[in-house]
C-alpha cells in the first residue's frame, strides 16, 4: 500500500458554489453603494476619506510613474547625446568652412596680385618673368629676398627685380633653382633716379629702412614732396623709367649746401609675393624713353 493516501474529504483550496458567488455580489453591492454615495453625497463629507485614501496610493502612484520616468530619461540622454554630436558635426563643417574660406579669400588676393604684375607688365617693352618669393631678410644690415627663379629659368646676375608698383631691387647671385636679390633699401644699394616732373637726376640710396635717402641735390634744386622719382637708366644698373620711389621729406638745415630728402619706395616692400623679373638689357638714356620737362607729372614721352 502507498505511504501516501489522498482524503477525499480534504478541504479544497479555492472555496466552491454559493459561497463565492454570495462573495462577489456582496462586493459588487458595496462598490455601487459607495459609487452612489459619492455621487449624491456633499464633497466635504467624503474629502477626508479621499485624502486618505490618495496619500495611501501615492506611493503606488510613484512606484508605477518609474518605468515613464525611466523612459523619459533615457530619451532625454539619447536626445542630449544627438545634440552634441550634432553641435561637434556643425562646429567641425564651421571649421571646414573657414578654413576654405580663407583659402579663397588668399587666392583671390593672389588672383589681384598676380593680375595687377600682368597689368604692369604690359605697360612695358621688357620681357619679363613671374617669380614667387621664398624668403625675405630685411634686418638693418641686409636688405635681401629669395625667389624661386634660377639659371633654369634663365634668371642672370644684375636682373632688376620689380613689382606690380616700382622697383623692387637687383639679383644678386643665381643658382640652377633659386636667386637672391638685394632690395633697393639695402645700404649697399644707389639707384639712379630722376624726378618725373622736371627730369632732375641724382641718387637715392638704401639706409637698411624702409625709407630712401636723396643725399646729393643742392639747396636751391627743384624737388618738391609728392615729387614721383623714375630710374633714370644711368650704369645699366636698371631699366629706365620705372618707379622708384615718393619724395616724403625734405628739410634745409642752415649752413648746409644740401638738401635732407627723404623718399619712400613705390614698391610694396614685402608685402607681396609674386615678383617680376625684367629680362632685356637696359637701353641706353638717349634711346630710351625720356621725361618730357614740359609734360604733366607721371607722363613720360618716347624720344624720336
Amino acid at each position: 500500500m502507498s505511504a501516501y493516501q489522498f482524503d477525499d474529504d480534504a478541504r479544497p483550496i479555492f472555496s466552491r458554489g454559493p459561497l463565492l458567488v454570495l462573495k462577489l455580489a456582496v462586493l459588487l453591492g458595496c462598490s455601487a453603494a459607495l459609487m452612489y454615495y459619492d455621487r449624491v453625497a456633499q464633497d466635504q463629507e467624503l474629502a477626508p476619506l479621499r485624502d486618505t485614501i490618495a496619500v495611501a496610493l501615492t506611493p503606488v502612484f510613484w512606484i508605477s510613474d518609474i518605468p515613464r520616468q525611466v523612459s523619459n530619461m533615457r530619451e532625454h540622454l539619447h536626445s542630449r547625446e544627438r545634440l552634441i554630436s550634432d553641435n561637434d558635426d556643425l562646429r567641425h563643417e564651421h571649421l571646414r568652412l573657414n578654413a576654405r574660406l580663407q583659402k579663397l579669400l588668399s587666392l583671390e588676393a593672389e588672383n589681384h596680385r598676380i593680375r595687377a604684375l600682368l597689368d604692369s607688365s604690359r605697360q612695358i617693352h621688357e620681357a619679363v618673368m613671374i617669380g614667387e618669393i621664398q624668403s625675405t631678410s630685411l634686418d638693418p644690415y641686409q636688405q635681401r629676398l629669395r625667389i624661386n627663379r634660377g639659371k633654369q629659368d634663365g634668371v642672370i646676375e644684375g636682373q632688376a627685380l620689380i613689382d606690380a608698383h616700382g622697383i623692387l631691387g637687383q639679383v644678386i647671385e643665381v643658382t640652377p633653382y633659386a636667386s637672391t636679390a638685394v632690395l633697393i633699401t639695402d645700404q649697399s644699394q644707389g639707384v639712379p633716379v630722376q624726378v618725373n616732373r622736371n627730369g632732375l637726376r641724382t641718387v637715392a640710396h638704401g639706409n637698411g629702412s624702409p625709407k630712401l635717402n636723396l643725399p646729393f641735390l643742392p639747396a636751391n634744386s627743384d624737388i618738391q614732396v609728392g615729387d614721383m622719382l623714375v630710374s633714370s637708366g644711368l650704369g645699366g644698373r636698371y631699366p629706365v623709367g620705372y618707379p622708384v620711389a615718393i619724395v616724403e621729406k625734405i628739410e634745409h638745415h642752415p649752413g648746409e649746401h644740401f638738401l635732407e630728402i627723404v623718399a619712400v619706395p613705390a614698391a610694396r616692400i614685402p608685402n607681396g609675393r609674386e615678383v617680376l623679373l625684367v629680362r632685356d638689357d637696359v637701353p641706353a638714356p638717349s634711346t630710351a624713353q625720356m621725361i618730357d620737362p614740359e609734360a604733366k607729372p607721371g607722363r613720360v614721352a618716347t624720344a624720336d
